[in-house]
């Protein structure tokens, strides 16, 4: 008697191929074949398992969709963008990041569908990144270098959330694994991440003593109130700078195309000297940009530079209405694009322009090797801990996830939830924390000597 190589379980083929058992059926008109094992009877339990799914009407339990990794990929940016609504800026990082692997799949070793990439795949992906020369800042014309750590491990983190992604919506095997879950991210160790440099005392005195008089004021702000660059260059008049109570609000700008890094909205209070610093600075403008690009010193040249919040909407609306119009309804990129144009006509400064400006600075005080603008940020977290103020004050000075909000738990877990903080208690913390700092006397002189030359507060 021959051994029985194929049997149905109603409309389930099951048959043997060499030494592994298979199912055979169609679903949904569409023809699949899937693995099920070496084990006679196990292979006949998952046949009468699908069977009875498909008399169901149920989604048999070792189908799925076969799809390309370029088509995953497009799904996956696509669901960010339609059902998540991530920002425009974390999409274009994802895309970034998983342009990586399509060059990979694309160039180095050609994986037609995301079923047949493995680990053994996963692995060979990571030893292409640690070969990979890459511009630093995405310009062609810039010195190329290797991707550091952590570049690599964000672009492997990336890749393993497009792999879930296919999991969640059947495009793997059933009872697959994520490939880059298997070669286990997280333990790689970062040995190679830039280092971050604090001024020292001495450092903190030369660098704003090297500024001119456009600069001294922006990067004085970024020092004394810990604000990332970018709050920085959104800030209005007059709805975010209260110059009579001296406070700052980093407040989120959706309908102007701008939000807060964590969307968590705070107020910052100044310091005396900084407030008659921006008091200068504002020259009694009752709206528009608080800090103006270097050519801003004429105002009337900016179309919008003395728009209301109200009048800039209106605006913005009426640009979108044209495109509309003509037939050309705009995507959130090319309205965030909208957006920066508008700003540009405020004639807000740019981050980027900020970033020069720093590495100009840093470069002319014998420390080219600092060239972010963050760092101030750093120096700000820094002398509010070296001052032991209370944890709560400076995580909301900061303005990071609270406790029990996203990912952080925070440094007091669900206590920190129920504590806040008065406005006169976070005035007298921070008063303690900035009274002594070297950047206090270089603002009193150069309040000094805008005094002596008829520029005054208001």
């Amino acid at each position: 008697m021959s051994k029985i190589r194929s049997f149905r379980v109603g409309r389930v083929t099951v048959y043997l191929r060499s030494r592994t058992w298979y199912l055979r059926y169609c679903e949904n008109t569409r023809r699949q074949q899937v693995r099920a094992g070496v084990d006679r009877d196990s292979s006949r339990r998952l046949a009468a398992q699908v069977n009875a799914q498909l008399e169901s009407g149920a989604p048999a339990a070792c189908s799925f969709e076969q799809i390309s990794i370029p088509e995953l990929r497009r799904r996956w940016l696509d669901h960010h963008e339609h059902v998540l609504r991530s920002s425009v800026t974390t999409i274009s990082r994802y895309r970034s990041a998983s342009e990586h692997l399509i060059n990979f799949i694309s160039n180095v070793q050609p994986v037609r569908y995301a079923s047949q990439f493995r680990e053994a795949n996963a692995e060979a992906f990571v030893r292409h990144l640690r070969q990979l020369e890459v511009s630093p800042n995405g310009h062609p014309r810039a010195a190329r270098r290797r991707l550091r750590d952590k570049g690599i491990k964000y672009v492997l983190e990336v890749s393993r959330t497009l792999f879930g992604f296919a999991l969640k919506r059947r495009h793997l095997p059933p009872y697959s694994e994520n490939p880059f879950t298997i070669i286990q991210i997280d333990r790689i160790p970062v040995e190679d991440a830039k280092p971050i440099i604090i001024f020292d005392v001495a450092q903190e005195r030369q660098f704003l003593e090297a500024c001119d008089d456009w600069q001294l004021p922006i990067f004085a702000t970024l020092m004394l109130t810990g604000l990332r660059p970018g709050e920085l260059t959104h800030l209005l008049l007059p709805e975010d700078v209260d110059l009579q109570e001296g406070w700052l609000a980093v407040r989120n700008k959706p309908d102007l195309g701008w939000q807060v890094k964590t969307r968590n909205e705070r107020r910052v209070p100044l310091m005396p000297e900084l407030k008659d610093v921006l008091a200068i600075v504002a020259n009694e403008r009752g709206s528009g940009p608080l800090f103006l690009r270097r050519d801003g010193a004429n105002v009337s040249a900016y179309r919008f530079a003395h728009a209301t919040r109200e009048q800039l909407r209106a605006e913005l609306d009426r640009r979108i209405a044209r495109r509309q119009v003509a037939g050309d309804s705009p995507s959130r990129a090319q309205k965030r694009q909208m957006f920066q144009r508008l700003w540009f006509e405020m004639g807000a400064v740019f981050e980027d322009r900020l970033r020069i400006e720093f590495m100009k600075l840093t470069c002319s005080i014998g420390l080219p090797q600092l060239t972010a603008p963050k760092t101030l940020r750093h120096l700000f977290a820094t002398n509010l801990q070296e001052v032991n103020i209370d944890p709560l004050i400076r995580n909301q000075l900061m303005g990071h996830v609270a406790a029990g909000e996203g990912r952080s738990s925070g440094p007091l877990g669900m206590t920190g939830i129920y504590s806040h903080a008065s406005p006169a208690t976070i005035r007298r913390q921070m008063t303690e924390a900035m009274q002594g700092r070297p950047a206090m006397d270089v603002l009193r002189r150069w309040l000094e000597r805008r005094a002596a030359e008829g520029i005054v507060s208001a």
